[in-house]
């Protein structure tokens, strides 16, 4: 045998690393829910979310998981939206929606709201089913996410 001939075998000991779109989408997360804990609002959310983003880091396949399946929940909770809050036995007003960040302040139509909202949780699935993204998490490791 000889031993001169490369391997066309890939090298299962090479580190990948974390793509960036996920570190954007791991920063997304990290900003929405230390908001969400400064705003005191959906604090059980914000801490579930903060232990996600913590498990991504950490290669754990229970993370990928938990990021596949937020991912997925989330658009289809706000595709549902429009359909749940136009139902016209609930409906409490038919206006453009206010919104006030600071000192800016602006009036805003509800269904670009809704497109605004439905894109963002599409880009969030496509990160999250990418290959890439994928390759990232340690397959080997067990579902236990506080190892």
């Amino acid at each position: 045998m000889d031993t001169n001939k490369p391997t066309t075998q890939p090298d299962t000991t090479s580190k990948v690393g974390m793509p960036k779109r996920l570190i954007a989408l791991l920063s997304f997360f990290v900003l929405i829910s230390v908001s969400g804990l400064l705003a005191k609002q959906g604090v059980l959310f914000c801490i579930l979310t903060l232990f996600m983003v913590v498990a991504i880091i950490g290669k754990q396949k229970a993370g990928l998981i938990m990021l596949r399946v937020y991912t997925s929940l989330q658009l289809a909770i706000v595709s549902v939206l429009p359909i749940v809050l136009y139902d016209p036995e609930n409906l409490a007003a038919s206006g453009p929606s206010s919104f006030a960040i600071g000192s800016f302040k602006t009036q805003l139509p509800d269904w670009l709201v809704f497109a605004i909202l439905i894109l963002l949780a599409i880009v969030q699935v496509w990160i999250a089913f990418n290959r890439k993204v994928g390759r990232y998490f340690n397959r080997e490791v067990n579902l236990n996410i506080m190892r």
